[in-house]
């Protein structure tokens, strides 16, 4: 939809196609605030705008004005009360930018708010900042790649105008290159899965990653046999396109020697969800498109660093496959024999996701990094305990899962913690096999999360993220909705610049 040029400055560009959008704050000083703001850039409000803007349900005012630039002023009033959120000025321009519909308009200027009014909501003004350049790149957001009437990116140039602009500059360049990530995440989530099978995917993150410096390994279907990775050969036996086994590696240029971080990010990879022979229902089938969500979010986490420089030295690790019904597809009562040597009796083959992981774990593990999290739209049963909005995050590492809350709830890409107690081991037992690939109907989530359990070493601390409900659009926000969401990416790339803090 847009292009976008983003920058800041101490004062807005009055231009032709100029416009300018200002935020009051609805309290008692609202009246005196609009005649300030009306006199500064000389706007004629008749006195029914006004009386309309002060009213208990007035949100807004546009004026258009014919000389005396900008040719668009738009002011907004801000309700600070039990309804607001960090999220506020992300989701306001989410929903803002796709209505700035008129090709006059070439630039707008944000008055920057005044940080001093919500640092209740925000840890600082940067923060601030950085979420109305992320609601700026959501709301200009697309995906119309299979339309025969798809129009050219408009191009828009965004200035955040305000005093302290010249600190402002590094936290633009920095949300850019996270939302350039995000983007990617998102393309490949709504690719549909006919265009996108295992060796597709890989083949887009090779190419976009490779050209950060990103080292790309892609294991083929003789060398996943090679490494005796049952699961992955297993789930993917089914389908005519073959499996895929990706390995990104991120090293950060850092002088001196202090040594960082080893973190490994594993991935769920599967391009298209049939189910296999335990064949999914028709209805939302469609969604299934994104059942490799997670390995787009690793993809795309990995490129935020690498654009952003991040002291942290990250290895993405993706087993892809589609889930398909064939001929060759396994089925239910086979066992399967993973990398690790471990035994796994299908009772489910739509349990599929957790199979192609317990090699991926196992993999990840074998590296020796110092934390491993897992992203995979794995479960429908953690959509059922926490809906659509939030993940579900399952640790023991009780450190690890305070920070991974925290960012989300700085972020707004959350989790909630659900438990891992030895107890649901019980539900996971087979008579035949070392594991069993599902626990019946209850617990689902948390049973899913034990079985991933058993393929992670123990002396490695390690965070499972179900992202089954925020990976798909919902109506949670003005920047879920419509297309996939990229849920997770701005969540792990806060979660890796606070570690980069705390040493």
């Amino acid at each position: 939809m847009y292009k976008f040029k983003i920058k800041t400055d101490v004062k807005p560009n009055l231009t032709s196609g100029s416009a300018v959008i200002a935020f009051l704050i609805d309290n008692k000083e609202l009246k005196k605030d609009l005649a300030v703001l009306a006199k500064e850039f000389e706007l004629q409000i008749s006195s029914i705008q006004e009386k309309s803007f002060l009213a208990e349900e007035g949100s807004g005012i546009k004026i258009y004005k014919t000389e005396n630039r900008p040719d668009l002023f738009i002011i907004h009033k801000i309700k600070i009360d039990e309804n607001f959120s960090v999220d506020y000025f992300r989701n306001f321009f989410a929903g803002f930018i796709p209505q700035l519909t008129s090709d006059e308009i070439k630039t707008l200027s944000i008055a920057l708010p005044d940080y001093q009014l919500f640092d209740k909501y925000f840890p600082n003004a940067e923060y601030l900042a950085q979420s109305i350049v992320e609601g700026v790149y959501y709301g200009g957001y697309s995906f119309d790649k299979y339309k025969s009437d798809k129009k050219k990116k408009k191009e828009l140039e965004v200035v955040l105008f305000s005093d302290t602009a010249k600190e402002l500059a590094k936290v633009i360049d920095q949300t850019g290159n996270l939302m350039h990530a995000v983007t990617f995440t998102r393309n490949l989530q709504n690719e549909p899965g006919m265009h996108l099978p295992p060796e597709e995917l890989s083949a887009r993150i090779e190419k976009t990653l490779s050209k950060e410096k990103i080292k790309v390994t892609i294991f083929d279907e003789k060398e996943i046999k090679k490494r005796k990775m049952g699961g992955v050969l297993a789930v993917g036996g089914g389908s005519a396109n073959p499996p895929r086994f990706i390995v990104l590696e991120y090293k950060p240029s850092i002088r001196g020697k202090v040594k960082p971080k080893r973190i490994a990010l594993v991935g769920k990879g599967v391009t298209f969800d049939a189910g296999g022979i335990s064949l999914k229902p028709a209805a939302g089938m469609g969604e299934m498109k994104a059942d490799m969500s997670g390995a787009a979010v690793v993809s795309g986490i990995l490129l935020a660093a690498a654009l952003s420089n991040l002291p942290v030295e990250l290895i993405g690790v993706i087993p892809s496959v589609e889930n398909m019904p064939s001929g060759k597809a396994y089925r239910p009562g086979d066992i399967v024999v993973t990398a690790s040597g471990k035994t796994i009796e299908v009772d489910n083959t739509d349990a599929e996701g957790r199979i192609i992981l317990a090699d991926a774990l196992d993999y990840a593990s074998k590296l020796k990094p110092d934390l491993i999290i897992d992203l995979a739209t794995l479960t429908g049963a953690v959509v059922v305990a926490l809906g659509e909005y939030t993940a579900g995050l399952f640790t023991k590492d009780e450190a690890l899962a305070d920070k991974l809350y925290k960012s989300g709830l700085k972020t707004t890409d959350r989790v909630w913690r659900l438990p891992l107690w030895n107890e649901y081991d019980n539900l996971i037992k087979s008579d035949v096999a070392d594991v069993k690939n599902t626990g019946g109907r209850w617990g689902g989530a948390i049973t899913a999360a034990k079985f991933l359990e058993k393929f992670v070493d123990k002396n490695i601390s390690w965070a499972h993220i179900d992202i089954a409900g925020p990976a798909m659009a919902n109506n949670f926000n003005n920047y879920s909705k419509t297309f996939m969401t990229g849920f997770g990416v701005r969540l792990l790339f806060d979660f890796l610049i606070n570690l980069e803090k705390q040493g």
